[in-house]
């Protein structure tokens, strides 16, 4: 395939070469595939013994280093987090498969470097104060420019990009999205906790990102040109060095031709992980074919996704949101949402080949996402290191290699 996603492409920290030479109308829609997908993962490196966060970042992109996964294993801005990214991918099989063999190998390295990892958007007792910064000119000017704002972000995420073979194509479906964002978050949700308490939220990372610049919820925009001149706006004035600035919760991402989800919790489980991004696959394959009707995709206004997004983070799969699609005066359980929409969405994962996985949203729905796990754990025993070791070993279960 043509369409190849860099190994680093979560935009956090820093600006690529070719986002910041090239215009911002310049863009790579419908120069690969339509609806092929991609994964990022962020996972914390952890003590084996105090299941706290170690530094280790450098020992383990040494270990890596001419290995045949070198080139999807990355740093991030502080030295206790590790970043993984799958190839392109045509199916949510296909990122199952990827993400087995790349999970693997992390195990494997974690071990032979004295440490092991996990998947949550939050560790549930480490400090941000004891965590290095990465000796990395990105990550330092981050940090100078966003100062206690960056120096505090010590979580962790899942991004997902989805192909779209047209730049307006790309907006139209972005706008409808929004509806979208409180489902996908609570399907996500893995950090009830922060600095060592439990915060009563389903996903205190999301209180913990808030803080950037640029983030949220996007606007509705008109169209690509309206899109791009406010890019453009920020990077004259010197406000931003390219669009990869903007940490919005779901974003066009022009240089890879893809819509990118980023509003996801790191997830626990694998098949979790794989469901939801079967979830999102087919959902950007159904509103592009309502785009392609001639239909108009339902959008609503920012303060309305953004309430409903609060909800999903403050309670889970058991938040009260609006139902915006029907209009109805009362509230409903984001999950009775989600189960709404998968029959939506079923017709369009098959033809994506990704229906079993798809039903694994199914399976959320019925045990819990990764914060009700968690906090499951504590209330048994109110230990929070049992908490992270569960982490642990539930990010390294189902690596069985796939042939």
């Amino acid at each position: 395939m043509k369409q190849i996603y860099p190994p680093s492409i979560t935009g956090k920290s820093g600006a690529g070469a070719a986002g910041a030479q090239a215009s911002v109308l310049d863009h790579a829609f419908g120069k690969g595939d339509a609806y092929t997908l991609g994964v990022e993962e962020e996972y914390m490196l952890l003590d084996p013994e105090t299941w706290d966060l170690v530094q280790h970042i450098d020992s383990v992109l040494a270990a890596v280093a001419d290995g045949e996964h070198e080139a999807r294993i990355n740093a991030e801005l502080m030295q206790s987090v590790l970043e993984v990214t799958t190839p392109v991918c045509r199916t949510a099989t296909d990122v199952m498969r990827s993400l087995q063999q790349l999970r693997a190998y992390v195990a494997e390295v974690a071990r032979e470097q004295g440490c092991r990892f996990g998947s949550a958007g939050t560790h549930p007792f480490s400090l941000f104060e004891r965590q290095r910064i990465t000796a990395r000119d990105r990550y330092r000017n981050l940090v100078d420019q966003l100062q206690y704002v960056a120096r505090r972000e010590l979580i962790f995420g899942m991004h997902m990009h989805v192909a779209v073979d047209d730049p307006e194509k790309a907006i139209q479906v972005m706008n409808g999205l929004l509806l979208h964002l409180p489902q996908v978050l609570a399907l996500s949700a893995s950090s009830p906790f922060w600095r060592g308490e439990p915060t009563g939220l389903s996903s205190s990372r999301q209180m913990v990102f808030a803080a950037f610049p640029r983030s949220g919820p996007p606007p509705r925009f008109r169209d690509y040109a309206d899109y791009a001149e406010v890019v453009g706006q920020l990077e004259r004035t010197g406000c931003i060095a390219d669009y990869t600035h903007i940490w919005w919760d779901i974003r066009p991402h022009p240089r890879l031709g893809t819509i990118e989800m980023r509003v996801c919790d790191a997830v626990t489980r694998l098949e979790d992980v794989v469901a939801i991004a079967a979830y999102f696959q087919a959902l950007v394959k159904m509103l592009c074919e309502l785009h392609d009707e001639g239909k108009e995709i339902p959008s609503w206004h920012r303060i309305l996704t953004t309430e409903n997004k609060w909800l999903a983070a403050r309670y889970g799969l058991e938040a009260p949101v609006m139902d915006l699609a029907t209009g109805r005066r009362n509230r409903v359980p984001v999950a009775q949402l989600v189960r709404r929409t998968l029959r939506d969405l079923e017709p369009h994962a098959r033809e994506l080949g990704s229906d079993r996985e798809l039903e694994g949203v199914r399976e959320i729905l019925s045990r819990g996402n990764g914060s009700d796990r968690q906090l499951r754990v504590w209330n048994a025993n109110r230990d929070i290191v049992e908490v992270v070791r569960e982490i642990a070993a539930g990010t390294q279960a189902a690596l069985t290699a796939v042939p």
